[in-house]
């Protein structure tokens, strides 16, 4: 088991995590109108859909690395090349970072279920996984099923923890944003570097 895959592996979805999309601002959305309870609820659900994309490729992938070398090394490469297309759609854009403060007040039940279904049925997910996820694989002896869930399991736990702080902080990271209006740009190139960066580990990776 290579351990410094696996700590490089958690940074890396640290990194990922902490980019503002989507499912962190709804995270910060629904702490800041409901309190932070339902911000740690919405979190919940939305770490447990990971298990499904998870599933997935560990699952199709796996079958498909047993085939031979050659393919591996082609997943590995379309993951590289995936990471660094998302590099190159987020410098093309000028989207910026918008923070509604407005939001519906659900129960904790009702909030965990959305969070789920935002997450499972988004097919986004489960490519992004197929591109990042084969590239740290850590050991040659442990069954590649084996390792995708760990690999899911840890994604999963440090998502949980990032989410369960963006709600526990949620006032401090709304005053941040509506304080910095330079923040978009620099997040911008903050997430050019890192899926450039990941994708070069991925493909030269051993």
């Amino acid at each position: 088991m290579n351990y410094e895959i696996l700590g490089s592996f958690l940074v890396a979805s640290m990194l990922l995590t902490i980019m503002p999309g989507p499912d962190i601002i709804y995270v910060l959305v629904q702490s800041m109108t409901n309190g932070k309870k339902y911000g740690i609820a919405t979190s919940l659900g939305l770490v447990s859909g990971i298990i499904i994309h998870t599933s997935l490729v560990a699952f199709g992938v796996s079958a498909l690395i047993k085939q031979s070398e050659n393919i591996y090394f082609a997943i590995k490469l379309f993951g590289a090349l995936y990471l660094l297309y998302l590099a190159y759609l987020t410098f093309k854009s000028d989207e910026e970072l918008v923070l509604n403060e407005k939001a519906d007040r659900k129960s904790l039940l009702k909030l965990f279920k959305q969070g789920f279904i935002m997450n499972v049925l988004n097919p986004k997910v489960s490519i992004f996984f197929l591109a990042f996820f084969p590239g740290f694989l850590y050991s040659s002896s442990q069954s590649t099923v084996v390792q995708f869930y760990v690999l899911g399991g840890l994604f999963m736990l440090q998502a949980l923890v990032i989410f369960s702080l963006v709600s526990l902080l949620s006032g401090n990271f709304a005053f941040y944003l509506k304080t910095h209006p330079t923040f978009n740009s620099k997040i911008k190139w903050f997430k050019i570097i890192v899926f450039a960066g990941i994708a070069v580990f991925i493909l030269f990776s051993s």
